[in-house]
């Protein structure tokens, strides 16, 4: 396996350490590769959601809310994992961009399965290869993903992201995002053009 391609290469804490705006775009294409519970599974990341800071409304570190015990990561250093529960059900995978102290994240909210599907299937039982990942719970589910990897560094096992084959920007599509009530116009929605695993 060379150069762009390889999945043992993670990318480095200065790649997040830029606006979320920037970050989320930036991260179409690269591979998620999880090694929870010894199940190892490589996704290519393919929709992004951006929460750019105490500006963004939607954000959990609004200024409304402020720093909270649920949100804490979002404080830290860039590159660490932001993970939370939605309806005390599924867990979801931020990373944590700009500086500490500054909070932001990109939401993840889909991968195509690459290895490991069988690994993938166990978790999740999905119908089809392309909808084992697709929506922010169910990549999480597919991952092995839970809030015992909050705050965890995304440049080391049981969960990185490596470079992969980054999408060129021709092919990256963008839009309000989904699933919230405020702010929910901003075009801060990520996804691969025609990817069967975007979430619908």
């Amino acid at each position: 396996m060379s150069g762009n391609d390889d999945r043992s290469v993670p990318l480095e804490p200065s790649f997040y350490a830029r606006p979320a705006e920037v970050v989320a775009p930036g991260l179409i294409g690269t591979w998620i590769v999880s090694t929870v519970d010894g199940m190892a599974a490589v996704g290519r990341i393919v929709e992004a959601e951006a929460y750019i800071g105490p500006h963004d409304d939607a954000s959990h570190a609004a200024a409304r809310i402020g720093r909270t015990r649920r949100n804490q990561s979002m404080y830290g250093q860039p590159g660490i994992a932001y993970v939370y529960r939605i309806y005390g059900i599924h867990w979801c995978l931020n990373v944590v961009t700009n500086a500490p102290d500054d909070p932001a994240a990109v939401l993840l909210r889909a991968i195509e399965p690459v290895s490991g599907i069988d690994s993938m299937r166990r978790r999740r039982r999905a119908a089809a290869d392309a909808a084992l990942g697709r929506g922010p719970g169910n990549l999480a589910r597919a991952l092995g993903i839970t809030g015992a990897l909050d705050a965890h560094p995304l440049d080391r096992p049981p969960l990185l992201i490596a470079r992969g084959q980054p999408a060129r920007p021709a092919a990256i599509a963008i839009g309000p995002r989904v699933g919230i009530t405020r702010a929910r116009d901003l075009p801060l929605r990520f996804w691969l053009r025609s990817n069967p695993s975007v979430s619908r």
